[in-house]
């Protein structure tokens, strides 16, 4: 439904603003982050905008230490004219044990489709993760998170105030089935029952979604002796890990279901695209438990009739981009950053450069300071999700380095640790020691990566504009290539990159472009122009 990097989704209907689905999903360090997509048909869906999209809204983004730390499973939900938003910032580095490493926060906008609308974040004390809203019949409301599982696994419950973050005393609820991790907890009411939904087993190939319900809020909540009720662990699937899910009525009373998965098979290694959002259809008859359709890449839903006149800058999920940053224009909905980005790092259109996106250099490189923590100054990158098992990624780029390790170009980018970047960068030349652009390809993860290549830039190309271009042929590898962008026949594969190395953790890759200084005291900036992403095929088998 949402390939790519989406994890942890979260799915409302709103019949009060047009009938219109309404998906959050898990942004980790990403900026702007958690990303509103909606549709009308459950079919195509548009990005609408983020909720996180300004620093001043949680300033404490720009400090976070660790690629698997920021913002974790957010939970949307829509009471009395109001969205909310309640999830939690993550403090990765820290053990489960300090109360820092959780910082549970709230949300609140009167209109998804203007990103000024979202509220700064109010902050809620819960030593634990993915806290979900919830509200009774006599209007109270409530959160439901799991505490750190590590200390003490299970699902515990307090009254909120969502307004000012005031929390009543937490107490305890469930303890999952006995599964590993009980997290991604969701309430609903429904036959005089409350149902308490949960994930369980780790986001691995464990994963498992169970649930419990109960006459009362509070409890004792009897487990479905059907649990789990969606999982393809110890299958031969080729979608794994699927859990944390929500579960939402369409404008016909019709049950429908959202998960993550990961497409790569039992073997599990090759999976850049990481955690994404699948769709299934789910039976729920009164009084009984909701049954919901396995995930196998295709199934057979209720018919919805298409629509596509939804609001909002993003793109459509399945679309491609043709961009040429025409002057007046703004970076695409869909560009992100790795946490915030330096101040006044891009410009489109600068002077005397129409048509290109200007990039100031950053000290730091896609690296960073130690692969997990950048500090407050941040890195010039930008990029765009893979969202497709097949693409082509390109971009023209107009750089001419000339001290030491002055550095731009392209990068498959899943964390600061776990990334492939080719670019054009001034090293001194093996003949003779004088600085000259070469072009240089580097990987960084936790398996093996291919060996670096560096090369000279060919003498008839200096000075001219390049093409640089990332593609995935199968579900394996990627090809790196560069060549004159007037002359599109010269282009060279450089190297062909398994793509393991990016299949890790709980974001999803990113392609894009950087320039960077890598620590000197280089200046240069890079002009980039003519960027496409052309979708090529989609493996669901």
């Amino acid at each position: 439904m949402l390939p790519g990097f989406h994890p942890d989704p979260s799915c409302i209907f709103v019949k009060e603003w047009d009938d219109t689905f309404f998906c959050a999903s898990s942004s980790f360090n990403a900026f702007p982050g958690i990303p509103i997509h909606a549709s009308k048909d459950l079919q195509n869906w548009k990005l609408i905008g983020h909720v996180l999209n300004r620093r001043e809204q949680l300033p404490r983004l720009a400090e976070t230490n660790r690629s698997t730390s920021g913002i974790w499973a957010p939970a949307l939900r829509y009471h009395k004219d109001t969205f909310y938003v309640v999830t939690t910032l993550v403090n990765d580095h820290l053990p489960q044990t300090d109360a820092e490493r959780w910082d549970n926060i709230i949300f609140r906008g009167k209109n998804p489709y203007r990103d000024s609308s979202w509220s700064v974040a109010t902050h809620f004390k819960f030593e634990g993760y993915d806290p979900s809203p919830f509200w009774d019949t006599d209007g109270q409301s409530y959160i439901t998170a799991a505490y750190a599982w590590q200390v003490n696994p299970g699902i515990w419950q307090a009254k909120v105030n969502l307004e000012t973050g005031e929390t009543g005393e937490w107490y305890h609820i469930w303890n999952g089935t006995g599964g590993m991790a009980p997290e991604g907890p969701h309430i609903y009411r429904k036959d005089g029952y409350y149902y308490l939904m949960a994930a369980e087993g780790g986001t691995g190939l464990g994963h498992m979604e169970t649930i419990a319900r109960s006459r009362r809020l509070v409890g004792p909540y009897e487990n479905n002796p059907a649990n789990p009720i969606l999982t393809n662990a110890n299958t031969t699937s080729y979608f794994q890990t699927i859990g944390h899910a929500d579960i939402f009525q369409d404008g016909s009373g019709r049950w429908w279901g959202v998960a993550l998965s990961t497409r790569g098979g039992p073997e599990y290694k090759y999976f850049p695209m990481v955690r994404e959002t699948v769709l299934t259809a789910v039976t729920w008859e009164s009084g009984q438990w909701p049954v919901m359709t396995p995930i196998s890449g295709e199934f057979s839903g209720w018919r919805m009739p298409q629509v596509r006149d939804i609001r909002g800058e993003g793109p459509y999920i399945a679309e491609g981009d043709d961009i040429d940053f025409a002057p007046g224009t703004k970076l695409p909905a869909h560009f992100t950053n790795w946490r915030f980005p330096p101040q006044d790092a891009f410009a489109i259109s600068p002077p005397g450069r129409p048509n290109t996106l200007r990039i100031k250099p950053s000290r730091l490189n896609l690296t960073a300071l130690n692969g997990n923590y950048a500090g407050p100054e941040g890195q010039s990158f930008v990029g765009r999700r893979q969202q497709d098992t097949l693409f082509t990624y390109s971009v023209n780029i107009d750089f001419s380095p000339k001290i030491l390790e002055e550095e731009a170009g392209i990068t498959a980018f899943l964390t600061q640790n776990h990334q492939y970047h080719m670019g054009i960068v001034a090293l001194p030349r093996a003949s003779d020691g004088v600085l000259a652009p070469h072009i240089r390809f580097r990987g960084e993860s936790y398996v093996p990566v291919p060996a670096s290549v560096v090369a000279p830039v060919p003498d008839s190309w200096i000075g001219k504009p390049l093409i640089l271009e990332i593609k995935a042929s199968n579900m394996t590898h990627y090809s790196f290539a560069v060549g004159p962008a007037d002359a599109q026949s010269l282009k060279q594969t450089i190297v062909v990159a398994p793509n393991d190395p990016l299949s890790w953790g709980f974001t999803g890759t990113l392609l894009g472009i950087y320039c960077t200084t890598n620590g000197g005291a280089g200046n240069q900036e890079a002009f980039f122009s003519k960027w496409k992403y052309l979708p090529q095929g989609q493996y669901r088998n």
